[in-house]
């Protein structure tokens, strides 16, 4: 009995995290295809509005050249100019 009631409860609980899970949309304009290509191919695409508010262009551009670097992102020099360049002029701190 014990072992049904956890059960459900993982289930419903389980349910609930699937339900809230939305797809995020990107800002339109050039560049979101490879943003969208390159970095959600390995992580959420959440972290770019969450980090919008403290991210300038110098900011993005670290944050593209630490995925290629440090964690092995297959991202080429045309590609991550594009990326930061997006990310800039669409997530970029005022």
């Amino acid at each position: 009995m014990k072992t049904t009631l956890l059960v459900v409860a993982l289930a419903l609980a389980a349910g609930v995290v699937i339900a809230q899970e939305r797809k995020i949309e990107l800002k339109d304009g050039p560049g979101r295809q490879q943003v969208e290509a390159n970095c959600g191919s390995c992580h959420s695409l959440d972290y770019i509005p969450l980090n919008s508010p403290f991210l300038d262009g110098g900011g993005w551009n670290a944050e593209v050249t630490k995925m290629i670097k440090a964690f092995g992102a297959p991202i080429s020099a045309a590609d991550a100019k594009v990326i930061a360049d997006y990310l800039t002029a669409n997530y970029g701190k005022s």
